[in-house]
C-alpha cells in the first residue's frame, strides 16, 4: 500500500471537505479505489473519518451560529434506523462497485449545479414538510449505511436547491447529519463483522483529524465553497471516469 500518496490524498479530501461542512466519505472512497483496497477497509475508514471530520467542522459552523435544529431532526427520525440497517447489508464487489460510481458521479453533478441564493431569497427559506423531511431521510440513511458514506452530501443540495436554508445553514445541519449517521452506520458494521482497520488505518484516521480542523476552521469563517464545490466535482468525475475504464 502506498501509504504516503494515500495520506496526502486523504488530507487534501479533508480539507477541502470539511470547508463546506462535508465529511468526505464518498472521496476517500474514490482515493482508496485508486489503490485497490478491500471494501470492508475502504468503507470502515471511510466512516471513521466522517465522524471525525465532520464533527470538527460542525463545531466551527456551530460557534459561528449556522446550525438550525428545525433543518436537523426531521431527517434524523428516519435516517438513523435506516443507517444501522444499511450497514448491516453486505454487498458484492460488483454492486458495490456500481453504487460507488453511481453516488461519485451524483455528488460531482450537485457540486457542479449547486446555485447561489441572494440575501432576499434566504429570507423566504422555511423549513421542510415533516412528510418530505422523514422520507428524504429514510433514502439517505439506507444509501450512507450500505455505501459507507454520511449522507450529508446529499442532504446539502438538497436544503439549497428546496430553499430551506442558506449554504453555510446547510454545511452545519449537514456536518451533523454525517456524524449521525456514520456513527449508527459504523454500529452497523461492527454488528455484522464488516469492521477493518487494518494495519495502517489510525495513520489516515490522525491525517483526516488535522486536515478537518484546517478545512473547516477556514470554511466557516472566509474561504467561498464554490470553487471548492467546482474542484471536488472534477476529481470526481476524473475517479468515476476511471473505474467506468477498468
Amino acid at each position: 500500500m502506498p501509504l504516503g500518496w494515500m495520506s496526502i490524498l486523504v488530507f487534501l479530501v479533508a480539507v477541502l471537505y470539511s470547508s463546506i461542512g462535508f465529511g468526505g466519505a464518498s472521496s476517500y472512497l474514490a482515493v482508496m479505489s485508486l489503490f485497490n483496497v478491500t471494501p470492508a477497509f475502504a468503507s470502515t475508514i471511510a466512516l471513521t473519518l466522517n465522524i471525525l471530520v465532520a464533527g470538527i467542522a460542525f463545531l466551527n459552523y456551530y460557534r459561528r451560529k449556522f446550525f438550525r435544529w428545525d433543518l436537523l431532526w426531521q431527517f434524523l427520525v428516519t435516517s438513523i434506523p435506516a443507517a444501522f440497517l444499511g450497514g448491516m447489508i453486505k454487498l458484492s464487489p460488483s454492486l458495490y462497485a456500481l453504487l460507488l460510481d453511481g453516488v461519485l458521479l451524483y455528488v460531482a453533478l450537485r457540486l457542479f449545479l449547486m446555485p447561489s441564493t441572494t440575501h432576499s431569497e434566504e429570507e423566504a427559506f422555511q423549513s421542510p414538510k415533516t412528510i418530505i423531511a422523514l422520507a428524504a431521510g429514510a433514502i439517505l440513511g439506507l444509501m450512507s449505511g450500505m455505501i459507507g458514506i454520511g449522507g450529508g452530501i446529499f442532504l446539502s443540495p438538497l436544503i439549497i436547491l428546496a430553499k430551506w436554508g442558506t449554504a453555510k445553514q446547510a454545511a452545519a445541519v449537514s456536518a451533523a447529519f454525517i456524524v449521525i449517521n456514520s456513527l449508527s452506520g459504523l454500529i452497523g458494521r461492527a454488528l455484522s463483522g464488516s469492521l477493518d482497520y487494518g494495519t495502517y488505518g489510525i495513520i489516515f484516521v490522525a491525517v483526516g483529524i488535522v486536515g478537518g480542523y484546517l478545512g473547516s476552521y477556514w470554511g466557516s469563517k472566509r474561504l467561498s465553497s464554490r470553487g471548492v464545490q467546482i474542484l471536488l466535482g472534477v476529481v470526481l468525475l476524473v475517479v468515476v471516469g476511471r473505474n467506468l475504464l477498468k
